[in-house]
């Protein structure tokens, strides 16, 4: 890896580290992973089906999907980020880990039937290289489910000026040392996240359309998460935003087909498979 992906890798070790996600709500945690895996085919895997798990973080996502499938393996680029993955998953007896980075994976190729990728793809400056290894991976036919940042095609003008703004502050803040970056990040909870997302869960409540409220997502969420993704989104050096049509030319240059996106948020969650013939 060079400088620039060390960095990356090492911002989002230091995430899972802090926010390891162990004392987490299981209802809450369920609620985010359903809205992430809305899509996926479930019902083409088994529990003979081998999966991976594709920048794993923490483990948060493996929790319930290694309970679906004979064997799930999560790779990560980051130490950290594994250790505590294998502390969250110690009861799971099916799990295999790796570390590695995303762009180099150092499996065979077509040995799963399933992979998913979730808030990791935007974070990879060479994003072509990673898909073209998950492709690589995958069984013929396989389903692979993607969540990637989306580009705020479907909102209004001064909504995305606004996170114009808020990207200005990311870069810099991301640049700072660890100390001072978690400082921050942690009053943007507070100040920001915490009570966007309170307004909106009021306004729910008065029957209010919350459609253009910007963290309306958080309405329902803990403190916690607000925390854990406040760091997510202003902690890291790199991020790259897709719309629809770049990530769907994304995905056919490297021989995906099938692509289906979800209408719910978080924008986009995309899945899409191998072509059978490969």
């Amino acid at each position: 890896m060079n400088s620039k992906n060390n960095k990356i890798v090492d911002d989002f070790g230091d995430e899972w580290e802090k926010f390891n996600q162990i004392d987490l709500d299981e209802i809450e945690l369920l609620k985010i992973y359903n809205d992430y895996f809305d899509i996926f085919p479930w019902h083409k895997i088994s529990k003979k089906s081998l999966g991976i798990d594709v920048g794993c973080g923490s483990g948060r996502w493996a929790k319930f999907s290694a309970t679906k499938v004979k064997s799930l393996t999560l790779l990560d680029g980051s130490s950290k980020s594994i250790a505590i993955a294998k502390k969250l998953l110690k009861n799971h007896a099916n799990i295999d880990y790796i570390i590695s980075d995303v762009t180099a994976i150092p499996i065979n190729s077509k040995k799963y039937e399933f992979a998913y990728s979730l808030g990791v793809l935007h974070h990879v400056p060479d994003i072509d290289k990673a898909l073209s290894e998950i492709y690589r991976i995958l069984k013929p036919g396989a389903p692979f489910l993607a969540y990637l940042y989306y580009s705020f095609e479907n909102e209004d003008n001064w909504y995305k000026y606004l996170w114009r703004i808020s990207d200005i502050f990311r870069k810099k803040i991301s640049n700072l040392n660890k100390k001072y970056k978690t400082v921050i990040c942690e009053i943007i909870a507070f100040f920001i996240y915490l009570p966007l997302a309170r307004l909106s869960l009021l306004l729910v409540k008065l029957n209010v359309n919350i459609k253009k409220i910007p963290l309306s997502y958080y309405r329902n969420k803990s403190y916690y998460t607000m925390r854990t993704d406040a760091l997510d989104r202003f902690g890291t050096s790199y991020e790259k935003r897709y719309s629809k049509s770049e990530i769907t030319q994304l995905l056919k240059k490297h021989g995906f087909k099938l692509i289906k996106f979800s209408s719910l948020k978080p924008y986009w969650c995309v899945v899409s498979y191998k072509k059978k013939n490969n």
